[in-house]
């Protein structure tokens, strides 16, 4: 299935634990459906000393969630659907609550 979300897409989450939280996608996994939000749904993981982490310790990491639970937002802030129109340039993306493109 293609999703009509891309890499670098402003998002607001309408459902979960960070639900109204906003942010910038950072990775789309097409095969499992899901999304890495920046800021959204953060989780601990001890890290073992190494030269980069030299202290180690535990570190705040993104984790994916579901494409279902985000929506685009608008240039108003507003979450909104999409709809793909075709032009003779390529098709583009069209916010349904401004009609204007994304």
């Amino acid at each position: 299935m293609k999703l009509k979300i891309k890499k670098g897409d402003t998002v607001k989450v309408i459902a979960g634990n960070n639900k109204g939280s906003v942010g910038r996608v950072l990775q789309i996994s097409p095969t499992g459906m899901r999304v890495l939000v920046e800021g959204v749904n953060l989780r601990s993981k001890a890290v073992r000393p190494s030269q980069t982490n030299p202290n180690g310790g535990i570190i705040k990491q993104e984790s994916s969630i579901h494409y279902s639970n985000v929506q685009l937002v608008d240039k108003n802030g507003k979450a909104t659907r999409v709809k793909t129109e075709r032009t003779e340039s390529g098709s583009k993306r069209i916010a349904k609550t401004t009609n204007e493109a994304l």
